[in-house]
């Protein structure tokens, strides 16, 4: 039996203009030699503290097909399976493209300041019932990630699902033209990255960059009760977009949301998508998942698919790991609800979780347990954002507020003092603080940008609780 064929080194040789020293075929592509899967080719890329070629041999050795390099590294066997090029970026961005050229896959691309991921999987899990989808595992939406999503295509794709990301002005684009999508959805525009961009009004001519790659006669997605909807639709006319959806409560949406019911553990939803009405259930809860399924079900519109099977399906939909996923953590007198919410934070994402936190039940004796790191990059109004989430995190009811890190200190100062339970320098100082402050019955929210580092504090606590109060129940 042939071994399946997403390269064969005679495509890629093509692909690349690169020089094949022999002959192989690789079943999928990896930049990492830690998670690499036999028969990947193996693509040595450079980044500030590593150098992928110092680690060629190790992949070979673990059941690499291949390895693109561009520059032969010592120590390999004589005839190792080498695809030489002249630079290891540009040659995935090369993979990426003719794998776009060679697919008939319908593909959707997404951006925004917040939801980006969460909408990515939703549009994974219903499409996925309707054809063979591709998506990428995590966050894979920068200059290496969208490359290498897209050359991990398979041939024999039905649809394609594409997350980009940016942190400064002119990185969309030239992602964009990679990926080449049908449909491009932009979840909203909020205050992300402000410490890169003068305003808000460029965050949303950056994010518009999207549209620059949406193929002729396209459909482009956005919210219509987001204040730069207008700003946003002109870029969309201006870049030739063939049709425009706007979703919201707006009642000129196209993809209008006509009620909702948010539940601790799920939303229930009403909606008109496009002239066809449509009731669902979403296995995540939050009115922020309420708004991006009427994005996703935009998409599942535009691209001819099945809207009824889609809405179904979204019943399945739980959080991802850090952007809300719940768990249920044991602890001595029973166990407490833990959300997992560290992998990103901005004003609005905070407000957002603070929503959840405040709808699930505590137990007898339990509290509302916020734990929060610095939001990054929010530049010179950071102080004022961080402090404007008090009266937001007073109104959630959370009775013990432990913060970490510098920017976190103005919310800690500007709550009120029964509520101040800790500020710390880092994220690591919180952990023993905090395993001895809770208790059965909370529930306990943890969030922050995630170069605050809390994500070490929701494994401290997956862990369980300390030995010595377990031990004494």
């Amino acid at each position: 039996m042939e071994p399946y064929a997403l390269w064969t080194s005679a495509e890629a040789e093509q692909a690349t203009g690169g020089r094949a020293m022999a002959g192989w075929t690789a079943s999928g592509v990896s930049i990492d030699s830690r998670t690499l899967d036999f028969g990947d080719l193996f693509v040595a890329l450079r980044g500030p503290n590593f150098d992928g070629h110092d680690f060629v041999r190790a992949a070979l050795e673990k059941g690499a097909s291949a390895a693109m390099v561009d520059r032969v590294p010592e120590g390999l066997a004589p005839g190792a399976p080498l695809l030489v090029v002249p630079d290891t970026l540009a040659a995935l961005e090369a993979l990426g493209v003719w794998a776009r050229r060679r697919s008939g896959a319908r593909i959707v691309a997404v951006t925004g300041s917040v939801g980006k991921t969460g909408s990515k999987e939703a549009l994974r899990l219903v499409l996925a019932d309707q054809g063979e989808t591709h998506a990428a595992f995590g966050s894979f939406n920068n200059l290496w990630g969208v490359p290498l999503t897209l050359a991990r295509m398979p041939r024999e794709a039905h649809f394609g699902v594409f997350e980009i990301g940016m942190n400064h002005a002119g990185e969309i684009a030239p992602l964009a033209r990679m990926v080449r999508p049908h449909v491009a959805i932009i979840t909203t525009i909020e205050a992300v990255h402000l410490g890169n961009f003068p305003s808000i009004e460029a965050i949303a001519d950056a994010k518009a960059e999207i549209f620059a790659g949406l193929e002729p006669e396209g459909t482009a997605i956005f919210n219509r009760d987001n204040p730069f909807y207008d700003r946003l639709a002109a870029h969309a006319r201006e870049a030739g977009v063939g049709r425009i959806l706007g979703f919201g409560t707006h009642p000129e949406a196209e993809v209008r949301l006509v009620n909702s019911a948010l539940h601790p553990t799920c939303s229930c939803v009403s909606a008109d998508v496009a002239g066809q009405a449509i009731t669902y259930k979403i296995g995540a809860p939050g009115r922020h998942w309420v708004m991006n399924s009427l994005a996703v079900l935009a998409a599942v519109r535009a691209l001819g698919g099945d809207l009824g099977l889609a809405g179904l399906r979204l019943a399945d939909m739980s959080a991802p790991k850090g952007r809300g996923r719940r768990h249920h953590v044991a602890w001595p007198g029973g166990g407490f609800e833990l959300i997992d919410e560290s992998y990103n934070a901005s004003p609005v994402s905070m407000r957002a979780a603070f929503e959840i936190m405040a709808r699930l039940p505590v137990g007898p004796r339990g509290r509302r347990v916020a734990v929060l790191g610095d939001m990054l990059e929010l530049g010179e109004r950071s102080g004022e954002l961080h402090a404007g989430l008090a009266k937001d995190l007073v109104a959630a009811g959370a009775d013990l507020v432990f913060c970490a890190g510098p920017q976190m200190r103005r919310l800690f100062e500007s709550l009120p003092e029964k509520r101040r339970t800790l500020h710390v320098a880092s994220a690591a100082e919180l952990v023993e603080p905090l395993r001895a402050a809770l208790r059965a019955g909370d529930v306990v929210l943890v969030k922050g940008s995630l170069g605050s580092r809390m994500g070490p504090v929701v494994d401290a606590l997956l862990a369980g609780a300390p030995p010595a109060r377990a031990a004494n129940g």
